[in-house]
This record gives structure tokens, C-alpha cells and sequence, in this order.
């Protein structure tokens, strides 16, 4: 449920801009003073930590996005008179270790605010997803597309939703061999300061549901997860993909569907209109009070799937990048040691614009020469991968 809160602001932002289409309009949330509470998460009912964040709205016109609900008291309740207490532990996250909940009762969140609010969710079934039975994907002729196949063998539910965390390999433009504190030129530990190779990770912020409710069998086959252009560094050399899935009772996937088609399909006349989103969420004390989320009871499950480059059609994508490879600097040489004690910035063959830093790619040696006379270089950008990403490798990868 990351992504409530963006897709909130984005849905207060289509009101506005829908009805301008036909007259002026200043709508009263725009310019109320009220900040609604906003419920993030998922009960797990399993042995996994249960992870609840709690915002409030902010104006379209706020220069902040997040404003976190701080000092509340949060619990999990359940039918049969069970309390499990969540801890905060950052700016309006509350967690608490696996509670593994009994499949036999319903739950519910209760949270009382520091400005001493009360909120409560509905009882909820407990609806653990199913497994996933494999990720694949296709090659079209503009990119890969990110399939999923699941299905339900007990029929506990028929309502799912997908969220995904994808990785990817990436180099540098050049690879350097040397590197410089400004006043002298070392070789590079290539094991423990290597900037060429590194990987990036990006979460999913689109709302992704299936349902097999229409169907005779509860099977889902190749539900698209996500699309990746065939021009994107994603597939350039491997990439990686986690999908988590989440078992939704009816309400609940009613409630994603509508907070999907209010903030993802709106911009013309023809898309969804602006509604109000209800969750099963409550202010006890004002029952006219908007509260915004939803809260589902259940474990998630999860599959990993690798796209390899070497399986992929010989796309080739022109170097776009800008970058150059310069001669930059010429060396003075310690009579003794003979090591590079100073350097001088020459700009020799480089864009004379670039007067920021220079990290040096290889060295120059003219025929003959004994020693190295200067250095190749570019800029940090064209040259670190970790100004984008992290060179530790991720323990998962293949």
C-alpha cells in the first residue's frame, strides 16, 4: 500500500483538473484545513512482521509530501478478544514481529491517535495468498513483458494483487583503472573500489490487480505484471524481478479498483470520473470522517524470475549518453620513486565546458616511454555507476 498516499494527492489533483474543464471551481478540500488520516499496510498473519504507516493528507499546494502520524498507539485486535501492540520504530511506521494468526478468526487494526482519535478498521478474514506458480515473460517487438500465473486450488480466494521489487545490472560508460585525491594518481583496488559494475533497485508504484471471479476454474494465466522497453538499461545486461502476492477479499479488491481507475485512468472524458474512496476504516467518534485505506489480514506469497540479455533479441541502442573520454592530465614524476606526485589539468582534446571534477579512465604512454606521461578521464557521472546504484552485489543474484 505504498503508494496511497502519492495516489491520494494525485486524485485531489484530477478533481480540481476535471472540473475545470467545464467552470471555474475551488473545491473545499483544496482549501480545508482538515488532514485526513491515511493507513498504509498489511496484517500479516503469518510469521512475517506486520508493517503499518500512518500519514495524514496534505493540500496539493504543501511543499511537503509525507506528514506522518506520530505518538499513536496502534493494535491488532481479534474476534476472539487477542491484542497484539505494534511498536513505532521510524516517523509514523509501526511494526510488530510475525504474529501468526489462527485462520479460525477475524481481525482488525485500532488505533488511537496522539491528539487521542480513535480509529478502527472492520473484522477481517484472515485470506492467505496462494503460491505463485511461475513469472515468465514474453518478447514483443518493442520490449519484455513481465507475466504472472497463479491459481487457487482450495478456492480461499478469488481477488489478487500484485506488487513487485526489480533490480538490475548496469556499467559505467568507461571503466577505470585509476583514481586520483587530487594530487596524485593511484591504481584502483578493483575488488574493493570498483565503480563500473553496479545495481539498481526500483519498487512498483502502480496499482496491479486479477481476478478468476468470472472464470469456471480459479486459475490465473498470464496476468501482465509490468513492460519493459526494449530501449531501457533494465534488460541491457540481467535483470531481476520479486512479485509479491496478496489474496483480497470482494471489498477489497473493490476498494484497489477504485482507487486504481481515481488516480492511474483519468484524463479524458472517456476514462473513469472522480469518486470518493472508501475503505473499512472508521473514526469512531466522527463516522463522517474520511479516512483513507484498507486493511486486509493475511500472508503474502513471493516469486524471483531472471531475464537474461543473452535471451533477448540483439537490440542495439545507439550511445546516447554524451559522454567523452578525454586526455586531461599530464603526470610529474617523483627522480626517486618515479611515482606521480602532482598533475596538471590540461584539457587537452576534452570539452573545454566540463570544468568540474575528473576521475581518470587509463593511462597515456607515448612508444618508447618509460613511464606514464597522463591520463584519460571523464566526468564522475560517465565513469561511477554508484552515483546511480551500489556495487555491492545483492545476495540473490545469479
Amino acid at each position: 500500500m505504498r503508494e496511497i498516499m502519492r495516489n491520494w494527492k494525485i486524485m485531489l489533483f484530477a478533481f480540481v483538473l476535471f472540473e475545470g474543464c467545464k467552470k471555474p471551481y475551488n473545491p473545499e478540500v483544496i482549501s480545508s484545513t482538515e488532514n485526513y488520516l491515511v493507513v498504509e499496510g498489511l496484517i500479516n498473519s503469518g510469521s512475517d512482521s506486520t508493517i503499518i504507516k500512518l500519514n495524514r493528507t496534505v493540500k496539493i499546494s504543501d511543499a511537503v509530501n509525507v506528514n506522518p502520524e506520530l505518538n499513536a498507539v496502534v493494535t491488532v485486535e481479534g474476534d476472539d478478544n487477542t491484542a497484539h501492540l505494534l511498536n513505532e520504530t521510524a516517523n509514523g511506521v509501526y511494526v510488530s514481529a510475525g504474529l501468526n494468526l489462527s485462520e479460525a478468526h477475524k481481525y482488525r487494526l485500532r488505533i488511537k491517535t496522539g491528539g487521542s482519535r480513535d480509529y478502527v478498521s472492520d473484522y477481517v478474514p484472515v485470506l492467505n495468498a496462494p503460491p505463485i506458480d511461475s513469472v515468465t515473460y514474453k518478447v514483443k517487438s518493442d520490449g519484455v513483458d513481465i507475466n504472472l500465473n497463479t491459481h487457487d486450488a482450495v478456492n480461499n480466494s478469488r481477488y489478487y494483487r500484485w506488487e513487485y521489487d526489480e533490480t538490475w545490472v548496469f556499467v559505467s560508460d568507461y571503466q577505470s583503472v585509476y583514481k586520483s585525491n587530487g594530487d596524485t594518481v593511484l591504481r584502483r583496488d578493483l575488488i574493493n573500489d570498483e565503480i563500473y559494475t553496479c545495481w539498481r533497485s526500483n519498487a512498483s508504484s502502480v496499482i496491479t490487480l486479477g481476478s478468476s471471479a468470472k472464470l469456471s476454474a480459479n486459475v490465473i494465466s498470464d496476468a501482465s505484471i509490468t513492460f519493459i522497453s526494449r530501449h531501457s538499461e533494465k534488460i541491457r545486461h540481467k535483470y531481476s524481478i520479486l512479485v509479491r502476492q496478496y489474496a483480497l477479499t470482494k471489498e477489497g479488491y473493490d476498494f484497489w479498483q477504485n482507487l486504481k481507475k481515481n488516480t492511474e485512468q483519468l484524463g479524458s472524458i472517456f476514462d473513469a470520473q472522480p469518486s470518493q474512496i472508501k475503505g473499512n476504516i472508521h473514526a469512531v467518534n466522527n463516522p463522517l470522517e474520511p479516512v483513507i485505506g484498507y486493511v486486509s489480514v493475511g500472508d503474502f506469497s513471493v516469486k524471483r524470475h531472471f531475464v537474461d540479455q543473452r535471451n533477448l533479441p540483439a537490440w542495439i541502442d545507439p550511445n546516447n549518453s554524451g559522454c567523452k573520454l578525454g586526455s586531461y592530465l599530464y603526470a610529474f614524476h617523483d627522480p626517486n620513486t618515479g611515482e606521480v606526485v602532482n598533475q596538471v589539468d590540461q584539457y587537452i582534446n576534452f570539452n573545454k565546458a566540463t570544468r568540474g571534477p575528473i576521475i581518470p579512465v587509463e593511462g597515456i604512454q607515448s612508444p618508447g616511454a618509460p613511464k606514464i606521461e597522463g591520463f584519460k578521464g571523464s566526468t564522475p557521472e560517465c565513469v561511477d555507476c554508484t552515483l546511480r546504484g551500489t556495487n555491492k552485489q545483492p545476495n540473490f543474484w545469479q
